[in-house]
């Protein structure tokens, strides 16, 4: 694709809201924002291992128009794991996230995030960041320890208001914490995400099978 094909591609890129509600989950979890002309406009790039793949291409087949490659990008690392990812056009779309998601190089919780934060984003960002405690416990984590107490106060508290969940969370080590979905509000989370996650083989085993 030629520079002028290039240009009239992004010419005529608009999000839908689906894309929207992805987006905001991959920033909350491991998707990042890249800028090179100071911020005026991002690109997106994501990258997963090879074990979610599908799941990685699930997100190129939801993005593909704003994806220049034919398919995700296969990469061999010095330690022998591959992975799999993609990197969107550079656009100004993507600035208003860039803007929301970022002071500085570090990501933070966006001052909107009552507002954009989905069923689907929840969903997205439990994908990439989420886990049960263990295969005995119908408990959730999200492994939120990228950001501060109180961005994470602001997001328990809209996860309750929103959308009926009780979430409390549980300090690491030194100044990090992580979201935890305790059992009383576990199958509420499980009816509100499943059917994002269970149709994509690398991750339904995230979630109880018989939510």
């Amino acid at each position: 694709m030629n520079t002028k094909e290039i240009r009239e591609q992004k010419a005529g890129l608009t999000l839908k809201q689906k894309q929207r509600d992805i987006i905001v989950g991959l920033l909350l979890g491991d998707g990042h924002l890249e800028t090179q002309n100071n911020c005026r406009t991002y690109r997106l790039k994501v990258e997963h291992g090879s074990l979610q793949r599908d799941y990685v291409e699930w997100l190129f087949d939801e993005l593909r128009e704003w994806i220049p490659a034919m398919e995700p990008y296969m990469k061999l690392r010095k330690n022998g794991v591959v992975n799999y990812g993609f990197t969107t056009y550079s656009h100004e779309a993507l600035r208003f996230y860039g803007q929301q998601f970022y002071e500085g190089k570090k990501k933070v919780v966006p001052a909107l995030i009552e507002r954009m934060l989905t069923p689907l984003g929840l969903a997205i960002w439990f994908m990439d960041d989420g886990s049960r405690k263990s295969a005995k416990h119908r408990t959730y984590i999200i492994h939120s320890l990228g950001y501060i107490k109180p961005d994470l106060l602001r997001i328990q508290n809209i996860m309750q208001k929103k959308f009926g969940l009780k979430v409390t969370l549980h300090q690491q080590k030194g100044h990090y914490w992580r979201l935890y979905i305790p059992s009383e509000s576990a199958r509420a989370f499980e009816q509100l995400t499943k059917e994002y996650i269970q149709p994509i083989s690398s991750m339904d085993y995230k979630l109880v099978t018989n939510a």
